[in-house]
Order: structure tokens, then sequence, then C-alpha cells
């Protein structure tokens, strides 16, 4: 047998950890919208699931940003205004239209909306900052939006015209949280990645709070099923806090390519998690549009 090399062993004990952390992390946020489907059948509405999932997830991101923040320099108002900017566009604004989108459309289509991003980011990029695109990048593009477009049409023939306000607002969602990616790469070079993740979902987290109070009694913060709160809480851990940890630690081992590559598995998590937990159909144009949609965000990566 050909024998291993010392570096390509030590190389590889190296880089599985990374692979794990990326993809229990992209699993985990996947799982997000299984848990949102199963508290909306306690008829629990968006504006309270959210804040119950960011008021249990505050403490952990103000812990999260204290500690990041240990001898690094005071943060100036220039800070705070982008902090604010970025936590009300990646985290308040996305998770909230998000939210509100499940109520409409299937986690597995959500997930695949969702996974839009890098295309969203690259359109932007074009139209904000005239980036070059490429003829490769909009075939990429196409095969994406294709998958996506499959899938809708499959979900309109089976959920109704709901589908399409359930749609718009994840895709919303995903476009919110592109504005985030596509402006936080300066202030995370100068804040360090988990130091502005700790700040900007603790903002979130406020706004996300805030505005339960400005629309809900105070009263009802906790008039709800035992089982939403459960939920909630295992939201906000599992699937909120931790796997911003694991995808972080993640790109510090792998890089961010490999760990966005290895993220891909995150739609087809939530579609088997779909299947399984919530009895949701699988149909081979769900199939089919999983599989382009992975394809087209794989040759981006690739041809980036």
């Amino acid at each position: 047998m050909p024998a291993v090399s010392p570096s390509s062993s030590t190389s590889q004990r190296v880089l599985w950890p990374g692979f794990v952390l990326a993809s229990l992390g992209a699993v985990a946020f996947s799982g997000k919208a299984i848990i949102v489907k199963l508290a909306y059948r306690h008829g629990v509405d968006a504006v309270t699931l959210i804040m119950l999932r960011m008021l249990f997830a505050l403490p952990l991101f103000v812990a999260l940003a204290l500690w990041a923040g240990l001898g690094k320099p005071a943060l100036t108002r220039r800070d705070w205004r982008v902090i604010f900017g970025l936590g009300f566009s990646g985290y308040y604004l996305a998770s909230f239209l998000d939210f509100a989108g499940l109520a409409y459309i299937s986690a597995s289509f959500e997930r695949l909306i969702l996974y839009l991003n890098p295309t969203l980011v690259l359109l932007l990029s074009w139209l904000l900052f005239k980036r070059r695109v490429t003829g490769r990048q909009l075939l990429a593009l196409a095969i994406s939006y294709a998958g996506v477009l499959l899938v809708f049409g499959q979900e309109l023939h089976l959920q109704g015209p709901d589908v399409l306000l359930g749609a718009a607002l994840v895709f919303g969602s995903a476009l919110s949280y592109a504005c985030y990616l596509l402006f936080s790469g300066e202030e995370v070079q100068r804040l360090g990645s988990l130091r502005l993740t700790g700040l900007a979902s603790s903002v979130s987290c406020l706004l996300c709070i805030g505005q339960f109070f400005i629309l809900r009694p105070a009263a009802s913060a906790f008039a709800v099923a035992p089982e939403v709160l459960w939920l909630s809480v295992l939201n906000a851990t599992a699937c909120t806090f931790a796997p911003v940890l694991m995808v972080m630690m993640a790109i510090e081992r792998l890089g961010a390519s490999l760990a966005a590559q290895t993220g891909m598995i995150g739609p087809m998590s939530t579609l088997l998690m779909g299947v399984l937990v919530l009895g949701e159909p699988f149909t081979p144009w769900v199939a089919a549009g999983t599989v382009l949609v992975l394809c087209g965000v794989w040759l981006l990566a690739k041809w980036r």
C-alpha cells in the first residue's frame, strides 16, 4: 500500500475539526426553520416568536461581545452607528422577514431562497459598486434561480397564492442579509468577526424585543404554550448562538471558501428534517430544484 506522508496526515487531522464545525453549524442554522414551523402549530405569531428567540439569545450575544472586546480599543460613535445599521439589516430585519415568511411556505423552500445569498451579494456588488460580472457567474446565477423557480411552482400548486407572499418575505430576508454581508467587510477587519457579531446581534435582539412591546401588550409576552417557550430556548441556543460560534471557528480552520462550500449541506439537511419532522412532501421537483440551487452556488464559489 502507498505510504502516507506525515505532512499530509497532519494536514488532514488539522482540517477535520473545521469540516465538522462547518457541517454542524450549517445543520444547526437550518434547524431554525423547523423549530419555527413547529412553534406556529401552537398559535403563536411571528412578532411574539422572534421576540422570545431574541430574548433568550440576548445574554449570550452580550457575553460574546464583552469577551471578544477584552483588551480592544473602545468603540467610537461611528462604530456604534455602523453596528446599529448592520444589526438592523443583518439580524433584525432579516430575521423578522424570515419568520414572517415561514408562516406561508415550507421550511425546505425557505432554506433554498436564503441560500441565494451569495448570488445577491454578487448582484448588489454589480449594482452598487460597478464590479464586473463574468459570463460564467451569470450562468451560475441562472442555474440557482431556475432551481428556486422550479420549487416555487411546486409550492404554488400545493399551497396556493399565499406562497407568493411567503416567498417575497423570505427573499426580502435574504436581500437584507446580503446587504449586511456586503457592508460588514471593513468592520470585520477593524472590530473582529466575533466582536462584531456579538454587538450587531445584541442590537438586533433589543430591536426585536422593543418591536414586541410596541405592537403587543406586555402581559402577552409569556402567554403562550409551554412548548413555544422550550422551542424558543432551543432556537436561541442551538440554532442561533451555537452555529455562529461553530461557523466562525470553522472559518478560522478552513478559510471562508471551504467553510462556505461545506455549508452547502444546509439546504439538504432542511429538506430531510422537513420531510421527517414536519411531514412536508418530498417530490422530484423539490429534489431537482435543490440540486440546481446547490450547483449554481457551488459554481459561483468556484468561478469567483
